[in-house]
């Protein structure tokens, strides 16, 4: 067997598959493999799986797999899986990095410091304590900021059509009512036709005025034109941002927007969350090789 490793993954994962077979990261031997293992960067599309002639299986280091022709990948029998357990923590964890960075203003705090300016007074916080944070989309890494954003005291709810209840936040039905409600929104959905371009500029214009929006899930999920008018009006106070519709964004207004905190799509890239995503990658393999 012979598995291509075509992305940033921990440095041990090349040994611990050596078990399996030859384990290479050079990419040009694409035509040779197996499996080839991809996280966000690698673009599995119909002329790259071609040219995998025989590729049998796509893993997917993370949780979206829009970066992979899924049916494309079925008509030709390769399987494709995700690692998904493996990220919620990270993941949650930025979030919420986000959402406590915004109101407490440490990007500015600190650019002006090494500025030699002293902005005491003009930087006004708020607290996360006694407000309502809307989630969108409440599967496991929701439910992971839900459980931190109770301890913060924050009051959560959720819009998601596909769970029924959870533990930790007040499932709603209403998007609309949940947009107008929340003092802070976070966004955790898959790139879909459904979600996709969703935060846009008849959405914003539901919520309340000087919300605070976190997008740990998929750049697509808004438009960024109407984010960034948004923005600049002060509709939206903060945006803290990881994900982009490509990597690195190219021409994106959101870059050059005021109240922007932004981030290179580093979401998943803590490095215990990296050894997990190699322990289920290995089970993936493990599994396979023994024919399940």
């Amino acid at each position: 067997m012979k598995i291509l490793i075509s992305d940033a993954f921990d440095a041990s994962l090349p040994e611990k598959l050596s078990r399996f077979g030859e384990v290479t990261d050079d990419k040009s031997r694409l035509p040779e493999v197996d499996i080839v293992l991809v996280r966000s960067k690698t673009k599995c599309t119909r002329e790259y799986i071609d040219e995998a002639k025989n590729l049998k299986m796509i893993l997917r280091g993370g949780v979206g797999l829009d970066n992979i022709d899924l049916e494309y990948a079925k008509t030709k029998n390769i399987i494709v899986q995700n690692t998904a357990a493996a990220s919620s923590i990270a993941v949650a964890e930025l979030a919420m990095a986000l959402m406590i960075a915004l109101p407490n203003h440490i990007v500015e705090g600190t650019t002006s410091m090494r500025n030699g300016e002293w902005k005491k007074k003009a930087l006004k916080r708020t607290e996360l304590y006694g407000k309502n944070l809307g989630l969108i989309g409440c599967g496991k890494i929701g439910t992971e900021v839900a459980k931190r954003a109770v301890a913060f005291g924050m009051q959560v709810s959720t819009y998601d059509p596909y769970i029924t209840g959870n533990e930790y936040a007040t499932v709603v039905k209403d998007l609309d009512g949940l947009l107008a409600s929340s003092d802070y929104i976070s966004l955790h959905t898959p790139s879909t036709p459904e979600t996709q371009g969703m935060i846009n500029k008849d959405t914003i214009a539901k919520m309340k005025d000087g919300v605070y929006i976190i997008n740990t899930g998929r750049g697509k999920c808004v438009v960024e034109e109407d984010v960034a008018e948004a923005l600049q009006s002060g509709k939206i106070t903060g945006y803290g941002n990881d994900v982009w519709y490509s990597d690195p964004p190219e021409n994106s207004p959101l870059v050059n927007a005021p109240n922007l905190t932004m981030l290179p799509h580093i979401g998943a890239s803590t490095k215990e969350n990296l050894l997990r995503i190699g322990d289920i990658i290995e089970g993936q393999i493990e599994a396979f090789a023994g024919g399940k």
